[in-house]
């Protein structure tokens, strides 16, 4: 047998029983491994939000990740590849199992999507939901997971990943292509052009090609890398590990800004197929074509490892193909971000829950509950500063986050209740488990109950924040259904004595309990989430990262038409309002360096009467009460609140997603904890250097703006705004600096604008309204200085 042959090969001992043999994966080391891959991917999406690395500085590492050390990577293992130990009807199984999930999304996207996209859908969403992240991401997890015990399985990942590559993708480039040549003004291309391009898009590949060259040099090299060869290859392949993690996070940043509400339904279907669906089928296909080919034990193996394998994220090339088309990049780079970080959970759910079979029942339940009480502590932390939060931004007034706060409270609830269960389980206390069980179950059926209540609060809700129904029915439906069932659970069923685990407390009945309530909220939040995509409402939602402010294009229209009352005709540009600075506090302004000022003397432009030049440190100025009015305007959140269902609906991990998406907002926590930081920081430095010159980098920088760019800018995008009764000042919005640079070819992508607009600001430049925030790619208000002056 293969499975014997293996064994005696690695020093395994397989003579064991099944329900006695050491589990097959080294779970102890998939933690270690999780945390290895997913840190690196966080480090990297760190440094491309904080603009320490820039969207094009990114790309310089992706063509050393996909040209330089993945190439290398697949050519050694190619040619040292062992085909004496693969067994074959693994792969067919995986081949069966992708072309079968590749069928079903591509024969539903045809017959659900409309005329318009469908064939370019067909293509991309199949091809989304088969192409796993294989060798960035699964590679190390399943090098964690089987080098001590089934080291051949390493090698699968090269023969599996192809195909993908070289059978599936060339289907769906070519329906992408047809929908390019339906949509094109000149649809004189034949079908051979259409091949002509999917061969090429195939051969370009470097995966393809460097496994059709690894395979020639298998046979070639006798299975040997040349040493003269070696240390070079080697060289590159070990590069790829680190570097490719790290780029997957560099490329993730901005991506969900995608996400729009005609995507939800397509994000939930796709990460569904390609989380569920596919490691169901891929384990499933193994149990049917492999059960005479190996032993028990080793088939086993086989089919847990195809599962771990179908819930491999979907590879960030996928999002690349969809660029290159410039077809459904919404779905496909908001899905491929979604996914990968779903996919962190369930594997290591599903490495435990795999591992089940060959643990002794008693103590496996006793870890479950460490677990759990582990968990539920770390979660009620993180749900009390979320809620303390909600409470310090008086959020909690409006909707739909009242609602979101009744689901924080259930899921804080339920951290107490199993804190407490942890203990009184322990004790001959038959009212005291009663008790606990109640709340803790009745917290937990809320939760359930909730995440339906807020997706279907988001469809109802009109534009001005009202609902058409009385929002009093949500809470009494939020609490008393949960209620209701527990009652009822209470009367009917019959506790199981004897038994530790929350779940099963009261057996059967109250297993059928729990998939009700799951069922209806799942069943509620998917048709509202549906809704929501095909409603009546404006379809572009605000990005949800920008800044970290969230909502919708809607929510960010200032009340009363503030640019009416804010921004004067465009006549008023030539001429002037008298009156004094009476809104603002004057101070005198930082004057510019002498080095950046005397490249700008002979300026001529002059402050017009009534024209405000101090810092507006008023809290009755116009512009900073315009981006008060802004920041609560944007309140709503209604992007955060359909993702925070979204995850929900996928995931059970609530305390973690809630603190994630709520917990650090963004004018509560993260401006003042920078600008905390940043005068920390600039008082250190002025302490440490009180003389400090102003760096080559920034004084040039600020040079070449002034003297070639300033004057142009002024005129492009500064326009004259009220800061107070009779007063006004001139004005710009930091997005509009960005695009300005961008148009003007001064920067090549928005990190590059930013990075820009901060020398400018640095140098003095230009400075923000209030002087209270640095400069920011975002809707605040800056002005230009010039010399002790603003200018115009």
């Amino acid at each position: 047998m293969i499975g014997d042959a293996v064994g005696s090969r690695y020093g395994l001992n397989h003579s064991h029983s099944f329900s006695g043999s050491p589990t097959a994966m080294s779970i102890d080391k998939l933690f270690p491994a999780l945390l290895e891959c997913f840190g690196i991917i966080l480090c990297g999406y760190v440094a491309g939000r904080a603009n320490i690395i820039t969207s094009t500085q990114a790309k310089g590492l992706g063509n050393f990740v996909s040209k330089f050390a993945l190439p290398a990577l697949l050519f050694k293992n190619m040619v040292l590849l062992d085909f004496g130990n693969v067994v074959w009807s693994f792969l067919w199984s995986i081949l069966i199992a992708k072309v079968s999930v590749f069928i079903i999304v591509c024969v539903l996207t045809l017959v659900v999507a409309g005329p318009e996209s469908r064939f370019s859908k067909a293509g991309l969403y199949s091809i989304f939901a088969t192409q796993s992240n294989d060798f960035a991401l699964g590679y190390p997890i399943v090098e964690a997971l089987y080098k001590n015990t089934y080291p051949e399985y390493l090698q699968y990942i090269y023969l599996v990943a192809p195909v993908s590559l070289m059978i599936l993708n060339p289907i769906g480039f070519a329906f992408c292509e047809i929908q390019k040549w339906r949509n094109s003004q000149d649809q004189q291309h034949n079908k051979l052009r259409i091949v002509g391009v999917v061969i090429l898009q195939v051969l370009k590949n470097p995966i393809v090609f460097m496994v059709v060259v690894g395979l020639v040099s298998h046979f070639l090299l006798g299975h040997k890398i040349p040493v003269v060869m070696q240390e070079f290859v080697d060289g590159l392949a070990n590069s790829f590990g680190g570097a490719a993690l790290f780029y997957l996070g560099l490329s993730m940043v901005g991506q969900l800004r995608k996400f729009t509400k005609s995507t939800v339904v397509a994000l939930i279907l796709l990460i569904t197929a390609k989380l569920l669906v596919m490691p169901l089928i891929c384990r499933d296909m193994v149990e049917l074509l492999d059960s005479n080919s190996s032993s028990p034990q080793n088939h086993t193996s086989l089919s847990n490892y195809a599962f771990l394998y179908g819930v491999f994220p979907t590879a960030p090339s996928v999002a690349i193909y969809a660029s290159q088309y410039n077809m459904e990049l919404e779905v496909i780079t908001s899905g491929m971000v979604i996914s990968t970080f779903l996919s962190a959970p369930i594997m290591y759910v599903s490495a435990w829950l795999l591992t089940i079979p060959w643990m002794d029942p008693k103590p496996l339940v006793t870890a479950l509950q460490n677990v759990s009480f582990n968990i539920s502590i770390v979660s009620l932390v993180a749900l009390v500063w979320t809620i303390a939060v909600m409470l310090l931004s008086k959020k909690f007034k409006r909707l739909p986050h009242m609602f979101a706060m009744n689901l924080f409270l259930a899921q804080f609830l339920v951290c107490i209740g199993m804190i407490l269960w942890n203990f009184i389980v322990k004790q001959d206390n038959f009212i005291g488990q009663v008790l606990t069980f109640t709340l803790l179950y009745g917290s937990l059926y809320s939760t359930y109950v909730w995440t339906g209540l807020i997706s279907l609060s988001l469809v109802l809700m009109k534009k001005n924040n009202e609902m058409t129904v009385p929002p009093g029915i949500f809470p009494i439906l939020g609490w008393g259904v949960p209620a209701l069932t527990m009652g009822i659970l209470l009367i009917v069923a019959e506790s199981v004595p004897g038994t530790i685990d929350s779940a099963f407390f009261y057996g059967r009945t109250q297993i059928i309990s729990t998939a009700v309530v799951q069922s209806c909220s799942i069943l509620l939040g998917g048709c509202s989430l549906m809704g929501l995509s095909r409603g009546t409402q404006d379809l572009s939602y605000q990005v949800l990262e920008r800044g970290s402010t969230s909502g919708t294009t809607e929510d960010l229209q200032p009340e009363n038409n503030l640019e009416d009352q804010t921004v004067l005709q465009s006549g008023t540009r030539g001429g002037c309002i008298n009156g004094e600075c009476q809104m603002c506090e004057c101070a005198q302004p930082q004057p510019m360096p002498d080095m950046i000022v005397s490249t700008h003397v002979n300026d001529t432009s002059c402050l017009q009467p009534g024209e405000c030049t101090a810092p507006c440190e008023s809290p009755h100025c116009l512009l900073v009460q315009e981006e008060e009015r802004l920041q609560q305007a944007a309140d709503r959140q209604v992007a955060r609140h359909t993702l925070l269902c979204l995850l929900l609906t996928v995931s059970l991990l609530a305390g973690f997603i809630s603190f994630g998406i709520f917990g650090l907002d963004k004018h509560l926590i993260i401006i003042p904890f920078k600008k905390r930081l940043a005068s920390l920081w600039q008082g250190r430095e002025r302490v440490e250097e009180p003389q400090a010159a102003l760096p080559e980098e920034i004084r040039l920088t600020c040079t070449q703006f002034i003297r070639y760019h300033k004057d142009q800018c002024v005129q492009d995008i500064v326009q004259k705004r009220r800061c107070g009764e009779r007063t006004v000042v001139g004005t710009f919005l930091g997005s509009e600096l960005v695009e300005w640079l961008l148009r003007a070819g001064v920067a090549r992508d928005r990190g590059e604008g930013l990075l820009y607009g901060t020398q400018l600001e640095q140098g003095g430049v230009l400075q923000h309204v209030a002087r209270e925030v640095g400069f920011q790619d975002d809707s605040l208000h800056y002005r230009f200085t010039e010399g002790g002056r603003l200018a115009r």
